[in-house]
């Protein structure tokens, strides 16, 4: 499978991100809708995603008594999202029950597993004395072991999940910028070519192309880079 871009939609409103959607035309499948947007507009920014024949990654992060995230994520399929996702630190039963409902609803699960804006001071400040790596790899075997298709995680440990997981398990990598643009607030940051070349099944790319002066372009750049 070839590595896929996921152009996250990081907008107040559904207007300004419908307009970026258009503007980067056919060089777009999958979107991503977080809380910002989605709290926003709800399911109307699916809705309109899905009219235009997009993919969309409802990354909204359900973390919660089990019924209550397997609810969630039936509802997630029900407006539409092609995916969703899961703070696997939710623990084994709400992991099972999600994973149960997203195979009855038929929508790709995953499991967030150690923020990218996180490192291990970060990890240390929370109580987690692990390093961020042996912290991410704990999880990813937690969620494959109760359902789950695969995790979000940093492109730093691509390896050591595909080694433990295998290569069947999905691997979403937030955290990518391209070689010449700025970090941003991520620490645990890889290029796409870099991601790539370590088996990422998507990328989630933000800013580089939000802000780009011309999204159709940088985006055209970033599947170039993949090739």
């Amino acid at each position: 499978m070839a590595t896929e871009l996921i152009t996250a939609l990081d907008f107040p409103d559904v207007e300004g991100a419908m307009a970026l959607v258009d503007r980067i035309g056919e060089a777009g499948v999958w979107y991503k809708v977080g809380k910002q947007l989605f709290t926003a507009c709800g399911p109307r920014v699916v809705e309109q995603l899905k009219q235009r024949g997009k993919k969309v990654f409802l990354d909204l992060k359900y973390h919660d008594i089990p019924n209550t995230v397997a609810q969630a994520v039936a509802s997630a399929a029900r407006i539409g999202a092609d995916m969703c996702n899961v703070h696997a630190l939710g623990g084994p039963a709400m992991l099972s029950a999600a994973a149960e409902a997203a195979e009855k609803a038929r929508i790709l699960l995953t499991a967030v597993t150690v923020l990218t804006s996180m490192d291990a001071g970060e990890l240390a400040a929370v109580g987690i004395e692990r390093s961020p790596e042996e912290q991410v790899l704990r999880l990813a075997r937690l969620a494959q072991a109760n359902g789950v298709a695969g995790v979000v995680c940093s492109s730093l440990e691509l390896d050591a999940i595909r080694s433990a997981c295998g290569r069947d398990f999905v691997t979403v990598v937030p955290g990518i910028r391209p070689a010449d643009s700025s970090a941003d607030d991520q620490k645990r940051i890889m290029t796409p070519r870099q991601a790539a070349q370590r088996g990422a099944d998507f990328i989630v790319v933000g800013r580089p192309i939000t802000k780009a002066a011309d999204p159709a372009s940088a985006a055209v750049a970033i599947l170039n880079e993949l090739q």
